[in-house]
């Protein structure tokens, strides 16, 4: 229904892998959840951002 209305979704609560690879095959690509990381501090998030920020880039 949400690309129908050219929408995009971020799938919450994504713990496995499975739930993940059920996700995208249903069109999401986007997600948040224990699978990525648990629940920080603000200034721990700040940092995990900063190192994503001064990584290379994954490859396709």
């Amino acid at each position: 229904m949400a690309s129908t209305l050219g929408l995009e979704v971020i799938a919450e609560g994504v713990e496995t892998a499975e739930q993940k690879e059920i996700l995208l095959n249903a069109g999401c690509h986007h997600f948040q959840g224990y699978l990525f990381a648990k629940p920080m501090p603000i200034d721990q998030f700040n940092q995990l951002l900063k190192t994503l920020d001064e990584s290379p880039p994954l490859s396709a």
